[in-house]
Order: C-alpha cells, then sequence, then structure tokens
C-alpha cells in the first residue's frame, strides 16, 4: 500500500505502466467535475471510477480486495477514512469472490487506519485488502482500476 500527496505522484510513475496514465488523466482534468459513473481511460485496462457516497462508520465497514486491478484512489471532497489489513492475515471469507465485479470480501477488521484527504492518493494493491468508506459524511472519490495484466 502506497499513500501520498498528488504532487508526489511523479514517483511512482514508473512502478506500473498505467500508473503514469492514471496520474496524467489526474493532472489534465478537473476530476471534482466529471459526473458519477465509469469512465474509460484505456478500454478494461485503465478506468476511473466517480462516486460520491455517504461513509458507513468503522463498524459497517468491510474489508475487500482483487484479484485483477491495483487500486488508485483519490478523495475529491469529505475524507474518506480507510482500514487496511495484509490480504496474507485474511483467511475467513464473507463474501466469496465475484469475478465480473473483481471483489471478494473478509469477515476480519482492519490492523490500521488512515484518512485520505483531498489532494492525497493511496495505492492498494492485489495483497492490501481495505476497507473504504468507514468514516462518517459525505465522500467524493475517483477510484482508478489499473489491470494487473497490461495489455494482454
Amino acid at each position: 500500500m502506497i499513500l501520498d500527496l498528488l504532487t508526489n505522484s511523479q514517483r511512482y510513475r514508473g512502478l506500473h505502466p498505467g500508473f503514469a496514465l492514471a496520474f496524467d488523466f489526474i493532472s489534465q482534468n478537473d476530476l471534482a467535475k466529471l459526473p458519477p459513473g465509469r469512465h474509460a481511460i484505456d478500454g478494461d485496462c485503465l478506468y476511473v471510477g466517480i462516486s460520491d457516497e455517504l461513509g458507513r462508520g468503522q463498524p459497517a465497514a468491510r474489508l475487500e480486495a482483487h484479484r485483477r486491478y491495483i487500486d488508485i484512489q483519490c478523495a475529491l471532497g469529505g475524507n474518506d477514512l480507510i482500514g487496511w489489513r495484509p490480504l496474507a492475515a485474511c483467511s475467513q471469507v464473507a463474501d466469496e469472490y465475484i469475478p465480473e465485479r473483481d471483489i471478494i470480501f473478509f469477515q476480519e477488521r482492519p490492523d490500521s487506519w488512515f484518512t485520505l484527504r483531498p489532494g492525497a492518493f493511496t495505492i492498494l494493491f492485489p495483497e492490501d485488502a481495505h476497507a473504504p468508506l468507514a468514516g462518517a459524511g459525505a465522500v467524493r472519490k475517483a477510484v482508478f482500476k489499473v489491470a494487473l495484466q497490461w495489455h494482454q
């Protein structure tokens, strides 16, 4: 997992071919003005979902993980409290893997929590189980989905 400010995104561009495209998209577009929904950037290899949601609170936030995509999450408005736990420490499946949504849920609770504020981003790899929207209040966010198997 990576947590940093968008002003430092150049440090991470070389980690994956999709990261540079995602950070270019962020710098060239006003994400706050994009309507909610899915926006294609590079087909199924890279897209962004814009959402307006209410925080669920820590008790209701569930750990999730992905197999085919890396998340780059950015808070656009409001603060998003996110829980984290290594996937290797998750063994109690709450909901089986849903391939069409690339998501699996776990019963365990996060080991740690962090607040994602506007101007910051987090990169969550498949080995990072995470529980988003664990705070209170409205959150507008962008979630970039970066395919692990890039153009294959």
